[in-house]
């Protein structure tokens, strides 16, 4: 990239949505922990520092060396990053009277770029235990609120400012006009674009593989199917993909997800592995196992099926920048990451090296890139689907019969979704079969059968989720068709759980 904004983490749970925020702003944005930093050259145009649920009087805080910043750049302090420029400066922070949190309203503000266009009273969104009482000489105060005396400031001699409330969170009115009038200070040219982010990434993957092939697994989701895209519009035939056929796929995906790759114009082939991976989860019951499982038997697969291309020298992946965040946040890689992300040393077994063209996207933008690369709105619009299928939605043992019959549910529960409207205002739906049954009637007779759980989620990134509040009418058709059409089950719930403290997934 020609320009870009660094991000420095200290740890904020809202330090991806600064990104998202300036990448809307059509400025590209890189996030690094603040121990962990990038070199400080020339492309860099302007660092924010985030904030942090640590407060900079604790013993060991997250603290940087800003004094050695390079005194062109201009650094915007957002609530901790504001409180640790006092700080290290020679001000005074200290624990607030009371938690400063939630609404306030900008009461003082005095005339000055960051500010340009905000309106007085103008809401903030507060986060914060500690508060600057006294600033440092040459930090000059901008703006106040009714409680916090010293909201905003302006280093005065330097392109530096700090703020002690969140412009990036919706609950700032006027957040975005404050980040935008940053970016302006900064000198971006503001040319971030999907259209500019293809042409390039084109350009990189073909400087990058030369003449070598690329070979690549496919899932049918979002990320792998732009990735794809992306390396088949660099390098043509010489990217080869596969698409391998778990049994664990939702009813009918194997094949219509097949034909939509072929007519795109991609070289895939398909693997029928389904036998294998049945096998390997037979008498399995604990997710855990279950997703190893799944993966073990994926990497055999692969790897077999890929020993076949002549020539391949390199792993194409659908990582996407949150999975590259993970990996190198401030609290380290996460201890939480599910097995099947996990390609298991893939590449190193079979001496590939990796491409991963989205791994500076998040997930809006992988979308944004697939519609500017053409890709069908059925694929793009399509829902989150967990790497092992449908063997964590069957709760207990696996079996084809138990993937078949909640294979038909779901396939009701999606139909209904998608004529009723309801599927894009979703980000995700599932239908899990529950390892319990239940007395029903039908006709005159008594049934013992089984139940299964329906569960639709909103949300922006997965990281935070609420349930869908779907219409009780909708409902009613969904539970009536699966136990009129689904022999073998006689009764549907619905999860009104949120996330946290549930997860999406039940497993």
């Amino acid at each position: 990239m020609e320009e870009k904004l660094v991000i420095i983490d200290f740890g904020s749970q809202y330090t991806q949505l600064i990104a998202r925020k300036v990448r809307e702003l059509q400025v590209y944005a890189e996030i690094h922990p603040y121990h962990h930093l990038p070199p400080l050259d020339a492309s860099v145009k302007g660092i924010i520092l985030s904030g942090s649920p640590c407060s900079v009087r604790d013993p060991g805080a997250p603290t940087i060396q800003i004094d050695k910043f390079p005194p062109q750049i201009p650094v915007l302090g957002i609530c901790y990053g504001a409180q640790l420029m006092a700080h290290l400066g020679g001000g005074h922070v200290s624990k607030s009277d009371s938690r400063e949190y939630g609404r306030a309203h900008l009461e003082t503000l005095t005339d000055n770029r960051l500010l340009q266009g905000i309106s007085p009273r103008s809401q903030v969104w507060m986060s914060h235990g500690d508060t600057i009482g006294l600033l440092p000489q040459n930090f000059k105060p901008i703006a106040s609120t009714a409680d916090v005396a010293n909201a905003a400031f302006h280093i005065e001699g330097r392109h530096a400012w700090g703020i002690q409330f969140h412009p990036e969170v919706h609950h700032t009115e006027q957040g975005k006009t404050l980040l935008d009038n940053f970016l302006d200070i900064c000198g971006f040219s503001k040319d971030w674009t999907a259209a500019q982010f293809v042409q390039e990434t084109i350009d990189q993957i073909q400087k990058t593989v030369g003449l070598d092939y690329v070979v690549m697994g496919l899932s049918g989701g979002v990320d792998s199917t732009v990735a794809a895209e992306l390396i088949h519009q660099a390098i043509g035939p010489r990217l080869t993909c596969l698409f391998v056929d778990n049994g664990l796929l939702r009813k009918n995906e194997f094949h219509d997800v097949l034909e939509s790759y072929k007519l795109m114009g991609l070289n895939v082939i398909g693997i029928d592995a389904r036998q294998e991976f049945l096998q390997a989860l037979a008498g399995l019951t604990e997710p855990e196992a279950k997703r190893k499982a799944v993966g073990k038997v994926f990497v055999d697969v692969f790897q077999r099926a890929a020993g076949n291309i002549k020539g391949a020298a390199w792993l194409g992946q659908g990582t996407i920048y949150p999975d590259v965040i993970e990996s190198l946040s401030v609290k380290g890689p996460s201890v939480t990451i599910k097995s099947h992300h996990n390609v298991g040393g893939l590449p190193e077994k079979m001496h590939l090296k990796v491409l991963e063209p989205l791994r500076l996207l998040f997930k809006d933008e992988v979308r944004q890139v697939g519609a500017q690369l053409g890709i069908p709105s059925q694929i793009l619009q399509r829902h989150p689907f967990p790497g092992p299928g449908l063997s964590i939605r069957i709760l207990g043992e696996v079996n084809t019969q138990k993937v078949a019959l909640l294979q038909e549910a779901d396939a009701i529960f999606i139909e209904h979704l998608k004529k009723s409207g309801w599927y894009d205002k979703t980000w995700q739906a599932a239908t899990i079969l529950l390892p319990i049954h239940s007395v029903g009637v039908m006709g005159d007779e008594r049934t013992y059968e089984q139940v299964v759980a329906l569960r639709a989620v909103s949300s922006v990134d997965g990281m935070t989720a609420d349930w869908v509040h779907l219409p009780h009418e909708l409902l009613a058709k969904v539970s009536s068709d699966i136990i009129n059409k689904v022999r073998g089950i006689n009764r549907v719930v619905y999860d009104v759980s949120s996330k946290p403290p549930a997860t999406i997934e039940w497993e």
